[in-house]
């Protein structure tokens, strides 16, 4: 299992992970826009990166641009992601985070494997992922 910190931007991902990369001597990782996916967005959001990494010595998060069904306001730009090899695990643990907490996305299958985003019962926010 690993957990680690998936940053949520308006827009400008691209132009903050460039900034941390040279900030951070990282790299960006298997950059992806929302041009080839199978999502319902604006043609304007195509060009936005729909999931990236910046990974280097010391140094690992996540991080997108917010689709317009997830506005950015204070306090829901980080989320916590965790990733997960065994799928009844992954929805045991989303299960166990989510209640009396709110699902924003149940725990379900989608193009790279299954997801689930909740918020927790303490207002942090969680993406638990597992490879299908």
């Amino acid at each position: 299992m690993r957990v680690q910190a998936y940053l949520a931007f308006d827009g400008n991902c691209q132009e903050a992970l460039n900034f941390y990369a040279n900030l951070f001597d990282a790299s960006i990782n298997n950059r992806q826009t929302y041009e080839d996916k199978k999502i319902d967005v604006p043609s304007s959001y195509r060009k936005r990166l729909q999931h990236a990494e910046l990974k280097g010595k010391g140094v690992s998060f996540m991080a997108y641009d917010a689709a317009p069904d997830t506005p950015i306001n204070h306090g829901n730009q980080i989320h916590m992601s965790v990733d997960v090899d065994d799928r009844d695990e992954a929805e045991s643990l989303f299960k166990k985070l989510s209640e009396n907490g709110q699902v924003h996305h149940n725990f379900r299958e989608r193009e790279w494997g299954y997801f689930g985003r909740c918020t927790d019962h303490f207002g942090i926010n969680w993406m638990v992922n597992s490879k299908i």
